[in-house]
């Protein structure tokens, strides 16, 4: 197999390959050790050289022979060392697989390496100070989003066909939208998060993965969700198989679509015009599209927010190794200092935030079947539009900057809907532009209904990025 063949394919046409006999699973990881060499000298989406040996897996899982990336958020995975992208952090091994790790190995995925993120994961861009700027394989000048963000260069530039990604505020559906992918977001309790912990940075965080196709996200979801021994809470078990759901015909649903942030913040034309392209698609299809959104109070999210930052914080503060301060970025350090601070009076008003977010959107999908909006608020930035070094901002102001940046992700991470961001648009330069649809709690069989009508009828596998391995 050669480098255009593997690169042209999803994990599913690789798969399908394997078990017809076409290509050995040797062939297929010896062909993606070469394309993350070729891929990662052009975007730097590698946090460690590539594994050798792969990370032991299954030999028989719906994914077998598959090659895959985790992130460098873990510890996730038995023996392997997770930094945060933190120079304070000498490498944390792990001890055990996390339930997802585990899940991740019995489908047979092939983990070849771990991938890049910003510093505690806390931003919607990937050029930490330990690892430099991840580069969009669109355009090496513009970020790749974050904090999913090597994982995101790599699976679009051709390197391995889908990547584990995490989500505490849209870190897989940004870099989603960077990078031309489908990122979702599943439903609050649909992937199990433990068993380290009971609910993933109160209850905010998600983890899943990025890849290139509707298809890819059905499977994979079909592979790891359900919930883990002694979960905290878990979500409403699907219907049938998520892949079952592709040619499925939704109905005629009630489609609201929105490109005003919540926070007010200007939001780029190309990025509204795409995201209203897709509601004029949707009502050709038949549904009922309607201009409309939930009220949201934007105090609120902040309040939400800063409550997660400080719950990631508190998770090093108790860390048995305390990191050194003076080898962390500024945003960091100061959110050590506010964890410090944090009061338990603090963290009440904060659970208070969420839960009238989360009653607001909640009540606005007893109306409506989908929201539709923009993933981000603009085209992929430039490197060094968002400094997480600088010494200027503090904990809530950092936040409000990269919410101007992404405005429209992080509500539905408080609220615990699922959401999945498709590359139905695209603006100056080709650049990919992101499409988030939300569905109401547990619905990501409507997601993927949705979302494989629309792949098909504004498809995007025709457009590649400027560093694609199948182009060598």
């Amino acid at each position: 197999m050669e480098l255009h063949d593997y690169a042209k394919h999803d994990a599913v046409g690789l798969r399908n390959l394997i078990r017809a006999g076409e290509v050995t699973a040797d062939e297929v990881e010896a062909v993606a050790r070469q394309a993350l060499e070729v891929a990662n000298a052009e975007v730097n989406g590698l946090a460690l050289p590539v594994f050798t040996p792969a990370l032991d897996h299954a030999e028989d899982g719906p994914f077998a022979g598959i090659p895959f990336l985790i992130k460098d958020h873990g510890p996730v995975a038995k023996g392997v060392p997770f930094f945060l992208g933190s120079r304070s952090l000498p490498g944390i091994v792990a001890w055990h697989d996390s339930d997802l790790m585990t899940r991740f190995r019995a489908a047979g995925l092939v983990t070849l390496g771990l991938t890049t993120v910003p510093e505690l994961v806390i931003s919607f861009s990937t050029e930490s100070v330990k690892y430099g700027p991840t580069r969009n394989p669109w355009d090496l000048e513009r970020g790749v989003g974050g904090s999913s963000g090597g994982a995101a260069a790599l699976v679009a530039a051709g390197a391995v066909p889908v990547a584990h990604g995490s989500d505490g505020a849209g870190s897989i559906r940004i870099p989603a939208s960077c990078c031309g992918l489908v990122g979702l977001k599943p439903s609050r309790g649909r992937v199990p998060c433990g068993p380290d912990l009971g609910e993933a940075m109160l209850g905010m965080a998600y983890e899943f993965g990025l890849t290139r196709t509707v298809r890819d996200a059905a499977h994979l979801l079909d592979a790891v969700q359900g919930p883990g021994v002694g979960d905290k809470y878990t979500a409403p078990p699907p219907h049938g198989r998520y892949t079952d759901e592709l040619g499925a015909d939704p109905g005629l649903l009630r489609v609201a679509v929105t490109t005003k942030a919540w926070s007010g913040v200007v939001v780029d034309g190309q990025v509204a015009a795409a995201t209203v392209q897709v509601g004029r698609m949707l009502e050709q299809m038949g549904h009922t599209v309607t201009d409309a959104s939930p009220v949201i109070d934007w105090d609120a999210v902040l309040q939400s927010m800063v409550a997660e930052a400080v719950a990631i914080a508190s998770m090093l503060l108790r860390a048995p190794r305390q990191p050194d301060p003076a080898r962390m970025e500024a945003v960091s350090r100061r959110l050590l200092q506010v964890a410090r601070e944090y009061s338990a009076l603090d963290m009440m008003a904060a659970f208070d935030a969420q839960n009238r977010v989360t009653r607001s959107v909640g009540a606005f999908f007893t109306e409506y079947d989908l929201l539709v909006t923009p993933t981000l608020g603009r085209l992929p930035a430039p490197h060094g539009t968002l400094r997480y070094d600088d010494p200027g901002p503090t904990v809530t102001s950092w936040l409000q900057s990269i919410f101007d940046y992404g405005p429209f992700t992080m509500v539905f991470n408080i609220s615990g809907q699922p959401a999945i961001s498709l590359p139905l648009g695209h603006g100056d330069g080709g650049l990919p532009i992101g499409v988030q649809i939300i569905a109401p709690y547990g619905r990501e069989d409507l997601l993927f209904q949705i979302a494989a009508q629309l792949e098909q009828a504004m498809p995007w596998k025709h457009r590649t990025p400027q560093v694609f391995t199948g182009k060598h």
